[in-house]
């Protein structure tokens, strides 16, 4: 059996944006565009001093693997891309496992700080970038096209 949802694994943007909401908006927009109800992922990423395998564990909790292999691809949100920031974080952790399972992995962003390289080597087939809500539910309408 073919997979027929997306993945949504979101972390919050802002106080004001949880990764509740991102997560949300981003499925909307999904659904909008005529896709089945994403598997919505909001993601608590914890304090930015948190190790990689509390990471891992934090995602093992989510069986976030089992979830990931059912989709037909992962969108990964997060507030900022950057190459100094993404070792060691959620975003980083998920785009690895997608590559690794041969699940399409896309992004969405507040901000984009990757060059070409750092995108290539996380194998993210898009990177879109939104601000508020309005904005994420624009991303979700237009990876519903490319998914």
């Amino acid at each position: 059996m073919a997979p027929t949802t997306v993945l949504i694994a979101a972390c919050a943007f802002a106080e004001e944006l949880s990764a509740e909401r991102v997560s949300a908006a981003i499925g909307r927009g999904l659904e909008m565009a005529g896709l089945p109800a994403p598997d919505l992922c909001p993601i608590d990423e914890g304090p930015s001093s948190e190790r990689p395998n509390e990471i891992r564990a934090r995602l093992d909790a989510l069986d976030f693997d089992a979830r990931m292999r059912r989709a037909r691809a992962v969108i990964v949100a997060d507030s900022r891309l950057a190459e100094s920031t993404l070792r060691g974080s959620a975003t980083f952790e998920i785009a690895t496992r997608a590559r690794q399972a041969g699940v399409p992995a896309y992004a969405v962003t507040g901000g984009n700080a990757l060059d070409l390289l750092d995108a290539r080597i996380l194998d993210l087939q898009v990177i879109l970038e939104a601000h508020d809500i309005r904005g994420l539910r624009n991303a979700g309408r237009k990876l519903a096209v490319l998914i």
